[in-house]
């Protein structure tokens, strides 16, 4: 069981920063950020490996990094450029395996909420 607890969340105007942390209780090989906004699918955002190749989705491309602390035991998402639509609910993710991507993930923490005002 791997235990991910999100913090950094907040509101900002489009054109702001935030900076989102996760605690884990042990990172695993492919860590990453998902979001959920109001009736929508949840959706990935960003994932790393433990060797730090990372992959993004084209929304958030050029805008957001993800960032990872092995010795910390901590997952990070720098969002630079905020826009209205990135508003949502971002969750730190895990997953079990040794493949990497936005794909189906095993644990998950309780989300912090981010909302982008225009």
């Amino acid at each position: 069981q791997v235990q991910l607890v999100e913090s950094g969340g907040g509101s900002v105007q489009a054109g702001g920063s935030l900076r989102l942390s996760c605690a884990a209780s042990g990172l695993t090989y492919c860590m990453g950020w998902f979001r959920q906004a109001p009736g929508k699918e949840r959706e990935g955002v960003a994932v790393i490996s433990s060797y730090g190749t990372t992959q993004y989705a084209n929304s958030v491309k050029g805008r957001f990094t993800i960032s990872r602390d092995n010795a910390k035991n901590a997952l990070y998402l720098q969002m630079n450029n905020l826009k209205p639509e990135d508003t949502a609910m971002y969750y730190c993710a895990a997953r079990s395996g040794d493949v990497c991507g936005l794909l189906t993930f095993d644990y998950w923490g309780q989300g912090t909420q981010v909302t982008v005002s225009s």
